[in-house]
């Protein structure tokens, strides 16, 4: 352990990624980050990193570096053994003002900071040597300490301190307590030392994460209500289903419509070639606002409009998406359909008709990876007499719900994925083999018949007689 303590900050973190492999270890664990600094002072600007993206050890201690270059330099560090984002979404406001949130404390300290610092996505290499990239940030060891100690302490403004609060995440020898509760107990921690801050008025900047992920798991999400499909991808509540929320249209001020794609892709034949344009960058995103008008919906029929403007050199452009539900009686339940997916544009029509593949029950979402009108395709031609022969549509990581939405989640999601996948059948086939080379030496095996007649040695030997 003294070795340890003399090694520099490179020699640590080429001793973590030799332990990481010598005990292999998932080094790849994400937990999430937050740094905050006290009332009246802000952190330096830093360019948050693109969603989905796992900050490293060398990425931390850059936006450690940057975003401490002017905040006080009274450094807290809470250092939770377990935590993931799931715990702040199922246990918390998500730093928003919620009656029931166990991060009171927390989100407290966050709304009054003028700034803050929000990693989702950390790797446990780097979470773990949090307090070391801390401490070569101030150059100052790192003192352990618990808000009782902390208490008796008389902290200095001016001298710079790293003082760590390790906050567990089992019960310890209470194992009855949840991990709602141990949070909630973290979290008065979290409290108890802000406020000891605030009375001795020193500044503080304050770090929250945690060494390895919880990996919390939403009951709720795997829950799974048997319908004669498979269900897959609905939303959690009160997460967001994706990076962008989905389109969502309202009637008398109730959801009707959702919508969410990655891609939504339009192709014209023109001049011996196709043109493409992606219409998800004007239909979802931050801050966009899709044109909506002609869209209606009732118990029966949906018919979600977007409208666009300039799309492939046509100054308006309309995208459709007309469902109708009905009852069938063999089934005993409502099922809606896609009946047509139809552009409009310069006066002109194309229409595809999906309802013989785009389908699935009423109170249920549709998803499906790929929706194309070209290869493998779930949308054909509605009618010879229009233009859909020289468009082409395909969408990707398509979900549409047109009935029974509530709220701005997607409900159960019915996916367009076969039974027997390519691997399935794969798994079936080789099986089938097996079984016929089993089949055939069993019965080769069994036409084994043992021998009837047998030379007896001891019996008279065989002469020849000779003659001259």
């Amino acid at each position: 352990m003294a070795a340890m303590g003399t090694l520099s900050y490179n020699g640590r973190k080429m001793f973590l990624v030799f332990m990481c492999v010598l005990s292999a270890v998932n080094c790849d664990d994400k937990v999430p980050l937050v740094v905050w600094a006290s009332d009246g002072y802000a952190l330096s600007p830093v360019n948050a990193p693109s969603s989905g993206h796992t900050v490293s050890v060398d990425e931390l201690g850059s936006y450690l570096s940057r975003a401490l270059s002017t905040s006080p330099h009274n450094l807290l560090l809470f250092l939770q053994d377990k935590l993931s984002v799931e715990d702040f979404t199922m246990y918390g406001g998500v730093f928003g003002n919620k009656q029931d949130s166990v991060f009171r404390n927390l989100e407290g300290a966050l709304r009054s900071s003028s700034s803050s610092l929000w990693l989702p996505s950390v790797s446990s290499t780097a979470a773990a040597s949090v307090s070391t990239l801390l401490q070569n940030q101030i150059e100052t060891a790192p003192l352990y300490m618990n808000p009782d100690t902390l208490a008796q302490l008389r902290l200095n403004a001016s001298v710079a301190a790293l003082l760590v609060f390790r906050l567990p995440y089992s019960g310890g020898a209470d194992v009855m307590m949840s991990a709602k509760e141990i949070l909630s107990g973290n979290d008065e921690v979290i409290g108890q030392v802000i406020g000891i801050m605030k009375t001795q008025s020193v500044p503080y900047t304050a770090v929250f994460t945690a060494l390895q992920p919880s990996r919390v798991v939403d009951e709720e999400s795997l829950a799974v209500r048997s319908v004669g499909s498979r269900s897959l991808l609905q939303s959690r509540r009160g997460e967001p289903s994706a990076a962008y929320p989905p389109v969502e249209f309202k009637e008398k001020g109730s959801s009707c419509i959702l919508l969410w794609a990655e891609k939504l892709v339009v192709s014209q034949y023109r001049s011996e070639k196709w043109e493409r344009d992606d219409l998800a960058s004007k239909t979802f995103g931050e801050g966009v606002m899709p044109n909506l008008n002609g869209s209606s919906c009732n118990e029966t029929h949906s018919r979600l409009v977007l409208n666009y403007e300039d799309v492939l050199g046509f100054p308006t452009f309309r995208l459709i998406f007309i469902m109708n539900q009905r009852h069938y009686k063999v089934s005993a339940r409502r099922w809606f359909t896609m009946e047509r997916v139809q552009l409009e544009y310069d006066g002109k029509k194309a229409s595809f008709n999906g309802s013989r593949h785009i389908y699935a029950p009423g109170e249920y979402s549709y998803h499906c990876a790929s929706v194309s009108s070209s290869n493998s395709p779930q949308l054909f031609p509605h009618s010879a007499k229009d233009n859909a022969n020289e468009w082409q549509i395909s969408f990707h990581d398509l979900q549409i719900q047109g009935f029974n939405v509530t709220g701005k989640d997607f409900s159960y999601a019915s996916d367009c994925a076969a039974f027997f996948t390519p691997g399935i059948w794969m798994g079936l086939v080789t099986s089938l083999l097996m079984m016929l080379v089993l089949t055939y030496g069993l019965h080769m095996i069994m036409q084994l018949r043992t021998m009837d007649r047998f030379d007896d040695p001891k019996g008279p030997a065989i002469s020849v007689p000779q003659t001259d």
